[in-house]
């Protein structure tokens, strides 16, 4: 004989638009504290590496070169460079927190159909995410900062703006690709196309480790549009004192733009997925 099934009584007890975000948050940070360790390769690590490879290694014969005064403003390689790194590895763990991850909590793990089957609206699910994604970037960018000032790659106090450049930038880039995350119904190669033919040129492309002057001019407009060159741009202007007003405020139109509309996006898609 079937043994009948009981659902769980409702509390009655509905949060705030806030108050969901915040429990999505809440649940991701209970998981993290206790397996951080499984993401502290690509969050952390793999940022250093870069840093060492790039900034001490590759960095002591840019700093060498006739033409390194030109490209770097006078300051050394790893000081020009340090600003962009942050920047870049906030937007490499943007896109790796916001693809298969996502999927999982849709397909595998479905962790969002059992919050959704609660008080949790689809929005309040999809921001809650982003929020933590930004919260993560964060406390990882935190980490890579000290790090950077113990090689000497910290010119002042304007890195703190830099940081915060850095976690935007991340942010922008999490919330266009956790919103084609939620469309994706199989892995496929949508992410191996989404990695192979954007994150990896953007992030070869966009003023990271060389000046964009230095591209063919035909390129020029294709790293214009790239989030991660507008957040360098700021990151790097912070972290060296050469911001200027007008360009930096363009530059960081575009990414609150960007991050608008990609949380619109990921509200009304995780709603539409969850409701299906």
């Amino acid at each position: 004989m079937a043994v009948p099934t009981v659902a769980a009584p409702s509390t009655g007890f509905a949060p705030t638009a806030l108050g969901g975000v915040g429990r999505v948050v809440e649940h991701h940070w209970r998981w993290y504290r206790r397996n951080w360790r499984a993401t502290a390769v690509s969050s952390i690590l793999q940022p250093l590496l870069f840093l060492l490879a790039f900034g001490v290694g590759f960095g002591a014969l840019v700093g060498s070169g006739p033409n390194a005064a030109a490209a770097t403003g006078g300051v050394p390689y790893l000081v020009w460079l340090a600003p962009a790194l942050l920047a870049m590895s906030a937007a490499q763990s943007a896109a790796f927190e916001s693809t298969y991850p996502i999927l999982s909590g849709f397909k595998w793990q479905r962790i969002y159909v059992a919050m959704a089957s609660g008080p949790l609206t689809g929005a309040q699910i999809g921001l809650g995410v982003l929020s933590w994604t930004g919260l993560k970037m964060l406390g990882s960018g935190i980490v890579y900062v000290l790090v950077i000032a113990v090689f000497g790659g910290v010119a002042g106090p304007g890195i703190v703006v830099s940081l915060a450049a850095a976690v935007l930038t991340g942010l922008a880039v999490a919330s266009l690709i956790t919103a084609f995350a939620a469309t994706v119904e199989n892995e496929g190669n949508a992410f191996s196309a989404l990695f192979r033919f954007v994150v990896i040129p953007m992030t070869l492309f966009s003023g990271t480790f060389f000046p964009v002057d230095r591209l063919p001019e035909w390129v020029r407009p294709v790293v214009w549009v790239s989030p991660l060159w507008h957040g360098t741009e700021i990151a790097r202007g912070a972290a060296l004192g050469t911001w200027t007003l007008v360009p930096t405020l363009g530059h960081l139109a575009v990414l609150l733009v960007l991050l608008a509309v990609g949380g619109v996006l990921v509200a009304r898609l995780f709603t539409r997925r969850l409701a299906a």
